[in-house]
């Protein structure tokens, strides 16, 4: 196969026709990871409806998000390692192939249980599909180009966090064919069945030259701890949190362990762990990786309990509730763009601890414009909370990841990004499974009658609040860790294919409605 580096070599007509092949598949992957940016926004909007359509529970509402989110994360990195050994081509076609058939099963699911399972494989398909979206890009196009190609995607991620939210409530509104929610996942396959027709005649194979071994028990371990701590959190409050589930949440202290003690002899045997456990000794990592998880538990928590605040307490169509959230993604892209560009040269890490005070002073703005309007609050006199909430989110979502891997040494610096993509969407599954107790707990503790659901909701959409502010304090003090200001290397010289998740950054941030401005280049070799 020809090379992009070798163009310069062939006939006219020749480099013509591979200059052609190349953006064509340029288009490609950047759809499917509009694609795959829009399902996981688009879900939050219709959850009142599915809610409703399926009769389902809160815990099952809560495993409709996180369910994704959980199989993304366990999947990210061993994905990238697939597409390493195995060609990412062809691991790109496997991902887009079964997300188009998840999103089938999700929109045809008779039942919350079938919903939920179809989510799990959505998310697994996207581990598959996702990494190698940076990885193809990166061994496609030559250095000098790669630039505005990646200017070019972050575009399109922004594009997807901010349409998603809208086109979910717009398909949800119309109801079109009187299937209710069911479009916004229906409307993948036209969109998956053209990319995977496309893919196979225009997308280059390529596979690393030196690439890891799987480590199966490793990802084996992890979800399992994962499931051991998220499923009782989930199902607990519906179950009258038995024993079993306070005996399951303390086991995955166990499985955790046995994590780490695996991973350290997969050391040991064949140097290729699933997690590089030396990368912890970097004081700046071990703190960015604390702060990812815990800002992922941020985003799990506010963006769940904000849809079912809007909709289900207040009463809200989903387009109303939509376009509510416009003005917050704008200002999440604006202050991006500007933290990146202009603010984190001059001022590293202050920046970053400035955004998680201006989103936790947005936070209190929101709990009070909530208290004193009452049920009878209008999109409107959101709108200040919202821009304060998302500049806040902006100045850090963008330069995170640069921090982070700013003292990381560059031959580990692949493995360190792909780390801290999984780790926040693992934050993330966190957050949603919180949400049982700091949201769903208050609704309990209350007569729920009509008259008082309104009321109860936005008591309990408060008191979550509270604690997201908490929790963002918290990053602020862990974000003294990082580096006062950022000194590259490492998170330019990361290696697309050990990455796993260059593309996940973009998509992390962007999977709940937010990061429209994060830079790939910062997780991705240039």
């Amino acid at each position: 196969m020809t090379s992009t580096q070798d163009l310069s070599r062939l006939p006219e007509a020749s480099t013509q026709t591979a200059d052609r092949r190349r953006w064509l598949a340029l288009a490609i992957v950047m759809t499917a990871a509009f694609m795959d940016l829009v399902d996981v926004t688009i879900v939050n909007i219709a959850i009142p409806s599915i809610e409703r359509d399926l009769s389902a529970s809160f815990g099952a509402i809560q495993w409709i998000t996180a369910g994704y989110a959980l199989a993304f994360a366990a999947g990210l990195i061993t994905g990238g390692r697939l597409g390493d050994i195995y060609g990412r081509r062809r691991l790109f076609l496997v991902g887009i192939a079964g997300f188009t058939l998840a999103s089938a099963l999700c929109g045809f699911a008779g039942s919350p249980e079938m919903l939920v399972a179809s989510r799990l494989l959505q998310g697994a398909m996207a581990a598959m599909m996702v990494p190698q979206v940076l990885s193809i890009i990166h061994v496609t196009f030559p250095a000098h180009e790669r630039g505005k190609v990646f200017g070019m995607f972050g575009a399109i991620v922004g594009l997807g966090a901010v349409s998603g939210p809208l086109l979910g409530a717009l398909l949800t509104q119309w109801n079109l064919f009187g299937l209710e929610w069911r479009p916004i996942f229906l409307i993948n396959l036209p969109v998956g069945i053209a990319g995977l027709i496309l893919g196979r005649k225009f997308i280059t194979e390529s596979r690393a030259d030196k690439v890891l071994r799987l480590d199966l028990v490793g990802v084996a371990l992890i979800t399992l701890g994962l499931l051991m701590l998220l499923y009782p959190l989930t199902r607990g409050r519906e179950l009258g949190w038995p024993l079993w589930g306070h005996l399951c949440m303390a086991g995955s202290i166990v499985v955790f362990a046995a994590f780490v003690a695996y991973e350290k002899y997969k050391t040991r045997k064949d140097g290729s762990p699933l997690v590089e456990l030396s990368l912890f000794r970097v004081k700046s990592f071990a703190a960015g990786i604390a702060v990812q998880l815990t800002f992922g538990v941020v985003l799990g928590i506010f963006f769940l309990v904000w849809t079912l605040y809007m909709q289900s307490g207040l009463g809200w169509t989903p387009l109303k509730a939509g376009l509510t959230g416009v003005p917050f993604s704008i200002a999440v892209s604006v202050a991006a763009g500007i933290s990146v560009q202009k603010l984190v040269p001059r001022f590293g890490r202050k920046v970053l601890q400035a955004g998680a005070l201006t989103m936790a002073a947005g936070l209190l703005l929101y709990i009070w414009e909530a208290g004193r309007y009452g049920t009878g609050i209008e999109p409107w006199q959101m709108t200040a909370p919202l821009v304060v909430m998302g500049v806040g989110m902006g100045l850090i979502v963008a330069p995170l990841t640069d921090a982070v891997l700013s003292e990381v040494p560059r031959e580990h610096a692949g493995s360190a990004s792909g780390l801290i993509n999984t780790t926040g969407q693992m934050g993330n599954a966190l957050g949603l499974g919180l949400v049982s107790v700091v949201f769903f707990g208050v609704i309990d503790g209350e007569r729920l009658v009509p008259e008082r659901v309104g009321a109860v909701f936005a008591d309990a959409f408060q008191n979550a609040l509270w604690w997201v502010v908490a929790v963002l304090l918290v990053i602020f003090v862990v974000m003294f860790a990082l580096p006062a200001k950022a000194r590259g290397g490492a998170g330019a010289e990361a290696d697309a294919g050990d990455g796993a998740g260059g593309a996940a950054g973009a998509q992390g941030a962007g999977a709940d409605g937010a990061g429209g401005a994060v830079e790939p280049e910062a997780v991705l070799a240039r």
